[in-house]
Formats: structure tokens, C-alpha cells, sequence
């Protein structure tokens, strides 16, 4: 269950930084400290893509992949309504 939670919530940070930065920067290191902080937790996937590859070269179990997806979609969804409830402009 860790694992799902930590796939949401990087991804949530990950989306609302590219929503509200757009600065590339900014982006990549968001995404280096995700991955840096979920590789141990749950492999550090963070992209829906990333888990379907990796479940299909054996690296994730087959069942886990829809948890996961789900998790990292989810985690973005959320991030734009974080994003659009609370933009400055």
C-alpha cells in the first residue's frame, strides 16, 4: 500500500510543479528528487508509461501495473485541481 501512496504523491508534486513552474529547471529537479525519494518505496516510477514498461521486462509484476497507474493518474488529477483552485492569476 506504501507503494501506491508514494507513486500518488510524487506524482502529484511532479504534475503541480509542471503546471505551475513551467520552468525546466524547476522540472528536472522535481523530478530527480521524486525519483531519488520513491526509488526505495516503490521503484521510482512516477510516469503511467515507466510502469507499463518495467512490468513488461519482468521488473514490476503484472498485477501491479493497474495499481500503479492508477496511483500516478490519480496523483495528477488531483495535482490540477490543486493547481486550478489555487493559481495566482
Amino acid at each position: 500500500m506504501y507503494e501506491y501512496l508514494a507513486e500518488f504523491i510524487g506524482s502529484a508534486i511532479f504534475v503541480y510543479v509542471v503546471l505551475a513552474t513551467g520552468n525546466p529547471l524547476a522540472i528536472g529537479g522535481t523530478l530527480a528528487l521524486v525519483l531519488l525519494l520513491t526509488q526505495n518505496v516503490s521503484g521510482g516510477h512516477i510516469n503511467p508509461a515507466i510502469s507499463i514498461v518495467m512490468g513488461s521486462i519482468d521488473k514490476l509484476p503484472i498485477s501491479e501495473i493497474i495499481p500503479y497507474a492508477l496511483s500516478q493518474v490519480f496523483g495528477g488529477l488531483v495535482a490540477l485541481e490543486v493547481y486550478k483552485r489555487f493559481k495566482l492569476n
